[in-house]
């Protein structure tokens, strides 16, 4: 059993920031940092610190941010086989600024990522893989040939429809669980932006327009919400001292898809995957601990069921 992610690889450049700029507006820095980052690099990482084996499908260029990306990949003890190395391309670049509250602003410069192909996809070993995970800074119609796999079909198929792309509502048919933020949620229902639980239930249940499947919105602080079209499960908030929220939905994904993957229950696994993802913004940057399992059952003082 294995979890495959497919997703992008990217050189975090941080900025800690005493507020975040207004539009046209310069803001002296603090500090400056680089960290390994990307969707999918972040939930292969943490899929694998959570105990499960770990396949990263996704590419990096023939450069210094690529050598460094697939060190960290490595050590880290994600299978990097079906990882591209592209001639030609930079590899992908995110500049982040960060406000002492850890709330956080953006920018991906998807370089490599955008190349990303679906022969990579039909190249690969998929045997093993029990979990497939996909998230929207790579190109939408290379995810759309993984969950097409017969593989895929008869996994459990977990699209983090992030960022908010249109490209990403035409997958939502190919996917079993569709994992969203409050922000994201209400970008695809076409509304504002829910302000708790309750108010995003019915917008989620949109998204699911009457078809088997669950969608999960993450709640922030609040914890997370899992609706199907006839259940509502709550995963609640868990207090933590913010650093940095750089990554937090990915080391949530990414230990979601390792508890299923390692036979949790949908409830089971989105608990611990909140708890994790609550430790995680407790450090700077998007990589978690590399002990993240140990880690949050001794903050937890309880096991998960093997």
């Amino acid at each position: 059993m294995s979890v495959c992610v497919l997703g992008s690889i990217i050189m975090d450049t941080v900025s800690q920031v005493p507020r975040l700029p207004r539009p046209g507006e310069t803001v002296l820095g603090e500090s400056l940092a680089r960290h390994p980052g990307g969707k999918g690099a972040n939930q292969a990482v943490a899929a694998r610190a959570w105990g499960a084996v770990a396949q990263l499908i996704g590419a990096v260029a023939k450069d210094s941010a690529g050598d460094a990306l697939l060190d960290h990949l490595r050590a880290a003890g994600v299978d990097t086989a079906s990882v591209a190395v592209i001639a030609g391309a930079d590899t992908g670049q995110a500049q982040i600024s960060v406000d002492p509250d850890g709330v956080n602003t953006i920018v991906v410069i998807a370089g490599a990522n955008a190349r990303v192909s679906a022969d990579q996809i039909r190249s690969c070993d998929l045997a093993e893989a029990r979990v497939f995970l996909a998230q929207m800074e790579t190109p939408a119609e290379v995810t759309r040939t993984l969950f097409e796999t017969p593989e895929a079909r008869r996994g459990t198929r977990i699209l983090n429809a992030a960022p908010a792309l249109p490209a990403a509502a035409a997958l939502f048919q190919l996917t079993d669980i569709l994992v969203v933020n409050q922000t994201e949620l209400a970008e695809f229902a076409a509304a504002d932006e829910p302000a708790d639980a309750k108010a995003a239930i019915p917008l989620a249940r949109r998204l699911l327009d009457g078809r088997p499947g669950t969608v999960i919105v993450t709640l922030g602080a609040d914890g997370a919400v899992a609706v199907t079209t006839s259940e509502v499960t709550a995963a609640h908030g868990v207090p933590a001292t913010v650093v940095d929220t750089t990554g937090a939905g990915d080391c949530f994904c990414g230990v979601l898809a390792a508890g299923l993957d390692g036979g949790l229950d949908l409830a089971e696994a989105m608990t611990w995957a909140n708890r994790a993802a609550a430790m995680s913004v407790e450090q700077a940057g998007a990589s978690v601990l590399a002990d993240l399992r140990q880690s949050v059952e001794t903050r937890f003082k309880v096991q998960p069921r093997r």
